[in-house]
């Protein structure tokens, strides 16, 4: 059935983009989780654990995020469990983020200069000290921008997940542009509303770092 380009197609596009927001959200939870450690163990003292870090990072990078997807949906119900596409996506997105971000957060670690390493060290900390209150809060700002980078290719790119059918902002575009026969003004409207998520992020991170260098410098 042909409908028109209306507020109503309009407001379809607005509340997939949710989903969007929700993928997103969800990666940046999950696999900040996992990158996290990844990173923590990518800078151990230990050589095999990061060899380990060092191979898992190789691994998600070097898969394609439509292969990692296709694994998590048709390979992990092979095993017998069926997962609901919005799991499946999440999942195989949480994945792509936790490569990535281990990286970042990896180099952000290793840019600490070593001055700071030596001086946490003279005052008798202990290892979980020194990350704590020394290393970690000088390695948050130099992760900010490219982690939240990161973060603004990771909603571009959720959009694959529309192969799967799930109804996020790019599928939601493609269904109006079938419906409508509008694409211009149905994929106008979708670019519109990813930049009105994308655009306020860069701002943030901006806003931001201009703070905690602020801070850092008093």
């Amino acid at each position: 059935m042909i409908r028109d380009f209306d507020l109503d197609a309009v407001m379809f596009l607005v509340l997939s983009a949710k989903w969007t927001v929700f993928l997103t959200l969800g990666a940046m939870l999950f696999g900040g989780a996992v990158g996290l450690i990844v990173a923590l163990v990518r800078v151990s003292e230990n050589r095999y654990l990061r060899q380990a870090a060092a191979g898992y990072i190789g691994l998600i990078q070097g898969l394609p995020v439509l292969v990692t997807l296709f694994l998590a949906f048709f390979g992990i119900a092979r095993l017998g469990f069926d997962l609901p596409a919005v799991v499946a996506a999440t999942f195989s997105m949480s994945l792509f983020a936790s490569g990535y971000l281990a990286e970042i957060w990896r180099g952000a670690i290793q840019s600490v200069p070593k001055p700071q390493w030596e001086a946490s060290t003279s005052l008798a900390l202990s290892k979980l000290q020194q990350y704590r209150y020394v290393i970690i809060p000088q390695a948050i700002r130099i992760a900010l921008p490219p982690t939240v980078g990161f973060l603004v290719q990771l909603v571009k790119n959720t959009s694959i997940v529309s192969i799967l059918g799930v109804v996020e902002l790019a599928r939601a575009g493609q269904i109006l542009s079938t419906a409508t026969f509008q694409p211009f003004p149905v994929f106008l409207s979708t670019a519109a509303l990813y930049f009105v998520i994308c655009f306020p992020l860069s701002r943030i991170s901006r806003r931001l770092e201009v703070k905690l260098d602020g801070y850092g410098n008093r």
